[in-house]
Formats: C-alpha cells, sequence, structure tokens
C-alpha cells in the first residue's frame, strides 16, 4: 500500500495514524457503504465535501457519513450568507481528488476547513487518505492540527 499526500502530510507533522485499506465498488462510494466495509458506524467515517460560499468563495465541509451537510450553518460559519457544494465536475480541478477520495489534507491550494463538532466525541475516525480505497484512522486533535480546521455544527441527521 503505497502513501498519498496526505499520509505524507502527517508524518511531515509527526501525528500518528493508520492506513485502512477497503475494497471500491466506483457505483457505490457513498460513505456509509465504506463504513461498513470497515466495519466501523457511519458517525465516525467523515466525509470531506467541496462547497462555495457567496462572499468567501471554496471550502471543505467536513461530516460524518452519517449525515448531511448543513449548507445554511456552514455559511454562517464561513461568513458567508449561502453557500451551495460545488459541482462533481469542479472537485477535481479545485482539490486535486476524485470523488470518493477527496481529503482536506494536501489540496491544490489551501481551503479553510469546517469539520462537524461531533467528530470531538470520537477517541479516532475515519477520513480519505486522499485515494478511493484507502482512509486515515488518527484522532481527531490530530487531524484537527493537520488541517487547521475549524469545528462547528455543520451537519443535520434525517429522520
Amino acid at each position: 500500500m503505497s502513501k498519498t499526500n496526505a499520509a505524507r502530510i502527517l508524518d511531515r507533522l509527526k501525528l500518528p495514524y493508520d492506513l485502512l485499506e477497503y475494497e471500491v465498488d466506483p457505483d457505490d462510494l457513498a460513505a456509509e457503504s465504506t463504513a461498513e466495509k470497515l466495519g466501523l458506524p457511519a458517525e465516525q467515517v467523515f466525509k470531506t465535501l467541496v462547497a462555495r460560499g457567496d462572499r468567501t468563495g471554496v471550502c471543505l465541509a467536513v461530516i460524518p457519513g452519517s449525515a448531511q451537510l448543513d449548507l445554511k450553518a456552514l455559511a454562517g460559519r464561513a461568513g458567508d450568507r449561502k453557500t451551495d457544494t460545488v459541482a462533481l465536475k469542479e472537485v477535481q480541478p479545485l482539490t486535486g481528488y476524485i470523488r470518493g477520495g477527496v481529503t482536506a489534507l494536501g489540496t491544490k491550494k489551501a481551503y479553510p476547513v469546517y469539520i462537524d463538532e461531533s467528530i470531538l466525541t470520537f477517541d479516532t475516525v475515519a477520513v480519505s487518505a486522499g485515494k478511493r480505497g484507502l482512509m486515515l484512522w488518527l484522532a481527531p486533535q490530530d487531524y484537527l492540527t493537520a488541517t487547521q480546521g475549524k469545528v462547528g455544527a455543520i451537519a443535520r441527521y434525517s429522520p
């Protein structure tokens, strides 16, 4: 298993992590499916979404696999009137990563990172390592340090 840029960033920062590999189904890239393959609750597997605010521009939102992004809450945290997720065709040009492999570590440009506060309820979490089929397993505080992420309530859950 080769190291990704995200893993190399953690190495450089001397932050501990493990790499978790899983089988990729290109037709099912949902975070819930990834969690199931890893034998983890979906709340503990975080997905990274690319959004754009009307004032501040592009940002990354990291939320639990079992949640949806609360665009209004993200806008408030980012200082925007409104935000929306970017079109899928924009994800790779903006981040350098493909859908199902987007991570807040090592993007083409350093974007602001907003992370749902639920991350702090876990001792360890899984986040994308920047490649489909590979996750980083690390302490939330180390992830926050590496991404310089801002924590707040940006996720909502369907009943």
